[in-house]
């Protein structure tokens, strides 16, 4: 049977009818994503995995969808299709961990009076057991801090946790330093420590407990300092990571430590957020949250405390990447109102080794910002 030919005409109708369908289905699927987000992170242990999605994307993917729409739509389709995609847009500007003040000439942060607090806050990963430890501790001491927040004093081995002890030898290359260690969190500070007390579910383990119950309970490090007789807090943080990245996502046991491990970064969370607000002092919290400017478990702390980010020159603030790459945070410095941070920075560690991603550097003055 032979049938007639389809026009050109035809078959770029047919194509861009094609193309307007798909469009359309790929925004109701991100819009869907997108308000799901809204209402399931940090409240569903399930949403974990949703939002390890690249947060930069929150923008990326709503302004290549509104090109391609004004490139292919027309009509009634577009008119009520580019409002939406601004919509979808403007929700995930905060959602996309971009520092957009950094892009305005001339508003990047100037230099910290000479009085300012210079505070270095690291995960070690695996403090110097991956590294030549002299190489260690000299790019520990290049960094000239008042107060250096420390997470990852451990090691790893056979696929665990390892208990290590450095503390000798840290002592050792930061003399007249006061140290406080908890767990895997290490604090050491130029000023006197008047006081170091527990937070939340870091009461637990008594004096007798093994050190895989001080490492597990211990992820919030608190450390009251005496500045020219003001007590300042600072606290150590390290959140647990969400997932197993050795076990396959295929297997039930990868869902179990997603399942397993949030009720527990969710303890450690409030236990911090109800600290920090009960605290008279004036504060400041660093560490590593594993945790995405996308995910909603940041949301406390984000309300009633102050980024840092403000002091930083970077648009694209990255704490985790692949290949020496930083791609976007992970880790996190808040302060009170009694606190003005007057410079915040991202410095890196290849220095030191490759395996170490960058860290925050923070300026940090008292006095209303």
């Amino acid at each position: 049977m032979n049938l007639p030919p389809i026009s050109g005409a035809a078959a770029g109708t047919r194509a861009h009818r094609t193309a307007t369908r798909l469009l359309v289905g790929v925004t109701a699927a991100w819009a869907l994503l997108v308000a799901l987000g809204q209402l399931l992170s940090g409240r569903w242990w399930l949403w974990l995995l949703p939002d390890l999605a690249p947060p930069p994307a929150f923008v990326a993917v709503p302004v290549l969808l509104f090109a391609l729409a004004c490139a292919v739509t027309r009509g009634r389709t577009r008119r009520w299709l580019l409002p939406a995609l601004a919509v979808l847009l403007v929700a995930g500007v905060g959602r996309a961990g971009l520092h957009w003040g950094a892009l305005v000439p001339g508003a990047g942060p100037g230099a910290a009076p000479g009085q300012a607090l210079r505070v270095f806050s690291w995960n070690t990963l695996y403090w110097d057991t991956t590294d030549d430890p002299d190489a260690f501790h000299r790019y520990l001491r290049s960094k000239d801090a008042d107060v250096y927040l420390l997470q990852e004093h451990l090691g790893w081995e056979d696929g665990k946790h390892k208990e290590i002890d450095r503390l000798a030898r840290l002592r050792a290359e930061f003399p007249g330093y006061h140290l406080v260690a908890r767990g895997e969190l290490v604090t050491l500070s130029r000023y006197p420590v008047v006081a170091a007390p527990p937070v939340g579910p870091g009461r637990a383990p008594g004096a007798s407990a093994s050190w895989r119950e001080r490492f597990e309970w211990n992820k919030v490090l608190r450390t009251d300092v005496d500045v020219a007789g003001t007590v300042v807090s600072f606290y150590n943080v390290h959140v647990p990571v969400q997932l197993d990245i050795e076990r396959s996502w295929l297997s039930p046991g990868f869902y179990g430590v997603v399942r397993a491990t949030d009720p527990v970064r969710k303890e450690h969370y409030a236990a911090l957020l109800g600290d920090a607000r009960a605290n008279p002092h004036p504060l400041l919290i660093s560490g590593d949250f594993n945790t995405t400017p996308a995910m909603g478990d940041l949301a406390g702390l984000r309300e009633a405390f102050r980024d840092a980010l403000p002091a930083s020159s970077s648009f694209l603030p990255g704490t985790w990447g692949v290949g020496g790459l930083p791609l976007w945070r992970l880790d996190w410095t808040f302060t009170d109102e009694a606190l003005r941070v007057h410079r915040y920075a991202l410095v890196s560690a290849a220095a030191c080794s490759v395996r170490n991603r960058p860290r925050p550097a923070v300026a940090a003055g008292r006095g209303r910002g």
